[in-house]
């Protein structure tokens, strides 16, 4: 959870058109970047997960708190709706919230992949939003088991049949702004798979100079789990872009402390 919502923020100031970027030179933070509405779904997630809440109302609650963070109009329009209808929608949202999944199921790869699927089909029910999902989970829950990244890259792409074929490098030639789960899921599953670290598994992701936030999320979600978040990473997202956000990270420290139990 928490390596999705950091590699929001490090992502969050190259998603503009004019701030795109095809490097993995930058500074992995500064004074504008912030947490998105990345960030905001992937704590609901949490919450409904953790508590057994109901996920659409209690997604609608966590964006009606923070709704200035980025959402786009058809899912500003989603939250303020009492109404759930078919959406047949297949954009990367369903991809990036979904972290809390696989951590809180580590033991049971098919609840994690259910759990997935219930928090997606409330604003995202394509199939290909729900494959992205759980494509997302399963390289996350993966990498918690100790799979080493050819297993991981072999399993998903033979589950969900994503191609993980190109490198970091390759995609970056030719790659575009893309919200789909289909142009943004496998790219990112590969910037983690590819990266040494945590670190590099988001400058992997924003050097793409697509979607970066999301990008940052979905490789940041996978990246925490196979090599975890080194803790001055952790101390400078929580202190300085997280610190009006207790109820965030209070959710965050919740979630963790179930490992411990």
């Amino acid at each position: 959870m928490l390596g999705a919502i950091i590699g929001d923020i490090i992502g969050s100031i190259y998603e503009p058109k004019d701030r795109r970027i095809k490097t993995k030179d930058f500074p992995l933070f500064s004074e504008d970047c912030r947490f998105t509405d990345d960030s905001v779904c992937t704590t609901a997630v949490a919450d409904a997960l953790l508590h057994n809440l109901p996920p659409a109302e209690t997604m609608r609650k966590w964006g009606r708190r923070y709704p200035r963070c980025g959402f786009s109009q058809i899912f500003k329009e989603w939250i303020a709706s009492e109404v759930d209808a078919p959406n047949c929608t297949f954009r990367n949202g369903a991809a990036m919230r979904v972290s809390p999944a696989a951590f809180l199921n580590r033991e049971d790869l098919n609840a994690a992949l259910l759990d997935a699927e219930q928090v997606t089909v409330i604003s995202h029910d394509h199939p290909e939003g729900v494959k992205g999902a759980q494509a997302t989970t399963h390289a996350i829950w993966l990498a918690y088991q100790g799979e080493n990244t050819a297993g991981i890259r072999e399993v998903i792409t033979s589950t969900y049949g994503y191609d993980l074929t190109q490198t970091v490098d390759d995609i970056r030639t030719d790659y575009a702004f893309d919200m789909t789960c289909q142009g943004t899921v496998p790219p990112a599953v590969t910037c983690a798979l590819e990266s040494e670290n945590y670190e590099d598994a988001v400058r992997n992701a924003i050097s793409l100079g697509g979607d970066s936030d999301t990008l940052g999320s979905i490789a940041g979600g996978i990246a925490e789990a196979l090599h975890g978040i080194p803790e001055n990473i952790k101390e400078e997202a929580e202190s300085r872009y997280l610190a009006k956000a207790p109820d965030i990270i209070e959710l965050i420290q919740e979630m963790y402390r179930t490992s411990d139990n």
